[in-house]
């Protein structure tokens, strides 16, 4: 099983795109599992449905890919309008966070992370109002340039709050551990923070946080995680 998340895909980011495009050609997993940011942004699947457009030639990459492989993706923070439309034209499975799998007879937690930053306060309230069926249901009512206007604006926004240097929560022990003992899971994995490491939680927990991608970085950031059958976690570079 390999794990992929925060590669934040967007045309303005072409070196990440293609690093991401020669990883999906070249996986041999039994599985694949993307764990939210895929994109920088998402305003809808209709988006995909554009000849030419960056998120149709994404789509068809995650095609090519669920053709060789099983496919799961569990939306995050930028692309949690990820929707049954898209994983129908790709072949995906989509996943309810947090989500649990058992491999090699151990259960896994899988989540995007978000959700356990408790300390992050303006962006939960947020993410309550974005995660609205109803609120979605408006958003995506707009016209695709309207919504793609307003993911711009969103993106200057966090581009403006990065640049301040505002530090973001953490992950919360207490809440990773009250998830993990109710999914009887003993690993959670989980991306969103940006902050690749391995935590030990207590004697018999711990949390496996994935990479972000940026083949521009110095140096590049380029990493898969991969779980083997007999319970192993290995880091890939792919630089």
């Amino acid at each position: 099983m390999e794990f992929i998340s925060d590669l934040h895909l967007q045309a303005a980011a072409p070196a990440t795109f293609e690093a991401w495009r020669r990883y999906m050609a070249q996986v041999r997993a039994d599985a694949l599992f993307i764990l939210g940011d895929l994109f920088e942004a998402w305003v809808g699947d209709d988006a995909a449905q554009e000849a030419g457009a960056f998120e149709a030639t994404c789509a068809a990459i995650l095609r090519d890919t669920a053709q060789r492989l099983p496919l799961f993706f569990l939306v995050g923070n930028r692309d949690f309008l990820v929707g049954s439309a898209l994983a129908g034209a790709t072949g995906m499975t989509l996943l309810e966070d947090p989500a649990v799998f058992t491999f090699g007879e151990r259960r896994w937690l899988l989540s995007h992370g978000d959700a356990l930053c408790i300390d992050d306060h303006e962006y939960l309230a947020f993410r309550q109002q974005v995660r609205n069926p109803l609120w979605q249901q408006q958003f995506l009512a707009q016209p695709l340039a309207t919504r793609q206007a307003i993911a711009r604006g969103m993106r200057k926004e966090s581009e403006q709050l990065k640049q301040s240097g505002r530090e973001y929560p953490d992950v919360d022990t207490a809440t990773a551990l009250q998830w993990l003992e109710a999914a009887d899971a003993r690993v959670l994995v989980h991306g969103h923070t940006h902050r690749p490491r391995d935590h030990e939680l207590d004697p018999t927990h711990r949390r496996v946080v994935l990479s972000d991608w940026d083949a521009e970085a110095v140096p590049p950031r380029l990493e898969a995680l991969r779980i083997t059958r007999e319970g192993e976690v290995q880091r890939i570079g792919l630089s």
